[in-house]
């Protein structure tokens, strides 16, 4: 069985470094980072992920909007998306219910919580 593939998406560089070093560090995953959601579809066709990190809060399209985009996907409308977020007060859920999300997960997520949350919805999506 071949690595998982997971998109991260989020404007921090920072962020978007640490989380792709300890998600390939399990040499269970490729990860693929986007520091904008402007091209979220394009790479979900070529890149082809199991699952999405995105950020809720981003600069000129946020979370639930990409989710929205996703959605009218047909491709990628199957792929299930973890929110990630710094506040939880920042996650809407009654918002991100209705575009289909049903987990997220606070920043700073420590590797393992991080990892143990993906594979949980790996399993049951």
């Amino acid at each position: 069985m071949g690595k998982k593939k997971i998109l991260v998406v989020d404007n921090e560089e920072d962020y978007l470094r640490i989380t792709r070093l300890n998600l390939e560090e399990t040499n269970n995953y490729e990860v693929m980072t986007l520091a904008s959601a402007k091209e979220i579809i394009s790479c979900i066709h070529s890149f082809k992920p199991d699952i999405i990190l995105l950020d809720m809060l981003m600069p000129v399209v946020g979370g639930v909007e990409v989710c929205e985009m996703l959605n009218n996907d047909p491709f990628s409308s199957r792929i299930p998306v973890i929110i990630v977020s710094a506040l939880e007060k920042n996650v809407d859920k009654v918002k991100a219910k209705k575009v289909g999300i049903m987990h997220y997960i606070l920043k700073p997520a420590g590797k393992n919580e991080l990892i143990t949350k993906i594979e949980k919805v790996l399993k049951y999506e």
